[in-house]
């Protein structure tokens, strides 16, 4: 499917597409010029895998039919641009070989490919670490004003809920040893671009500014950028969970504490008590027992989610074997 001469290294651009294709062929000419113009990957031979995400639908991917150096990926349905990516690269994956570099990017040019050098330079470099991972850092965006105002109150939120920051899109480049087992990961199920950076990689930021689209136009409301959001926060939900703990934990101790401390004064004290001490000590216990219940929720997820679909991974071990 991504043949290429057997002594050659290859470099695989694997691209989401959903009605993109005049953009992706725009998308390709770039690539091939960036590659033949640089002396590092001059070397490599260029492959590029079309995820269809319009299952079937868009006939523009016939286009490509003729193009010996693209395969396109049709998916049985529309999964969204990050489980597209995911879905095309667990069907090349038993393709590639140890020293392929695979990059992954959206096909509309947002993802420069005059980035793409600096991308994977960190891989290419002498004495580079074969399982490295290079994703792409965001420095300059050219969204709306109330875009960039909800992206500030997004990433204010995602750190305080994980403690990390992300920063990254689906630009992203490895090697094909890590692409074949990476992949494997549960939370790639859940979402693309922030699995790569919540699991315990050896992640290199390379700075790079978003571009403008070649053609056509985005796809991406309010409402699926509110779920893309959402999907984001899954692959650290171990983490979210965890704080989680420690707030309710600390909200029950605190409600037991105030009770018995009202309780104490009202029964070993002749100090006279305020009347809304009664209401106070309601809300207290009230809130200390959301808060158990809180806490036993969160730890149910907790638990859940870190032994989440593992079930299953010796038996897609040994299916890839």
């Amino acid at each position: 499917m991504i043949a290429g001469p057997p002594d050659a290294p290859r470099l695989c651009v694997l691209c989401p597409s959903y009605d993109d294709i005049e953009a992706f062929e725009i998308l390709r000419r770039r690539v091939l010029e960036v590659v033949g113009e640089s002396s590092e990957l001059a070397s490599y031979c260029v492959r590029f895998v079309v995820v269809d995400d319009t299952a079937g639908r868009d006939p523009e991917p016939g286009r490509l039919d003729g193009l010996s150096d693209v395969t396109v990926v049709t998916p049985p349905f529309n999964l969204g641009h990050q489980r597209a990516i995911v879905y095309g690269l667990r069907v090349i994956g038993p393709q590639l070989r140890d020293a392929d570099i695979v990059v992954t990017m959206d096909a509309d040019g947002e993802d420069r490919p005059e980035d793409l050098p600096r991308l994977v330079a960190p891989l290419i470099a002498p004495g580079a670490a074969p399982r490295a991972l290079c994703v792409a850092r965001r420095t300059k965006r050219s969204e709306s004003l109330r875009f960039r105002v909800m992206y500030l109150f997004f990433r204010i939120m995602f750190r305080a809920l994980t403690g990390a920051t992300v920063r990254n899109g689906n630009y992203a480049a490895y090697r094909g040893v890590l692409a074949r087992t990476m992949l494997l990961h549960p939370y790639f199920d859940l979402c693309y671009s922030s699995t790569l950076v919540s699991l315990d990689l050896a992640v290199v930021p390379v700075p790079c500014a978003r571009g403008d689209r070649y053609a056509g136009r985005s796809r991406m409301n309010m409402l699926r950028l509110l779920m893309h959001g959402v999907r984001m926060l899954m692959p650290f939900v171990d983490r979210i969970a965890v704080r989680a703990l420690v707030l309710f934990t600390g909200i029950f101790s605190v409600g037991v504490l105030g009770a018995l401390t009202v309780i104490g004064v009202k029964i070993f004290s002749t100090a006279a008590i305020p009347g809304w001490t009664t209401t106070t000590l309601i809300g207290i216990l009230g809130g200390s027992l959301v808060a158990l219940g809180n806490f036993v929720v969160l730890f149910a997820v907790f638990s859940h989610s870190r032994g989440m679909s593992l079930a299953t991974l010796e038996y897609d071990v040994d299916r890839r074997a």
